[in-house]
């Protein structure tokens, strides 16, 4: 299990794939896996079927998982997605403009 750099509720812009540039907050981390869910991006249409009498079934978009080597945290000073620098005791800094987060 590895240690992450982001956690749940931050702000984060996708650097590759087909939700290039997109910008998200964190809904879910997954260090087992090195994974995390960002809201409004990877979205997958995902069929579900009724399963209780009178409940609906069809297709439904949902977030799907990335690796989070795909994202970079966006400082919420400067606003651009940045490298972090680590104080003591686990405070992260911006490596652009030195805004502690």
């Amino acid at each position: 299990m590895s240690k992450m750099f982001v956690k749940t509720g931050d702000k984060v812009q996708v650097l590759s794939g087909k939700s290039k540039g997109v910008q998200g907050e964190v809904i879910a981390v997954s260090p087992k896996e090195n994974k995390v869910i960002v809201k409004g991006a990877q979205v997958v249409t995902k069929h579900i079927k009724p399963h209780r009498m009178g409940e609906q079934g069809g297709i439904v978009e949902v977030e799907s998982a990335m690796y989070a080597s795909k994202v970079q945290l966006v400082c919420p000073k400067c606003g651009e997605a940045t490298r972090t620098n680590h104080k003591k005791g686990g405070i992260r800094v911006c490596k652009k403009c030195g805004h502690e987060f």
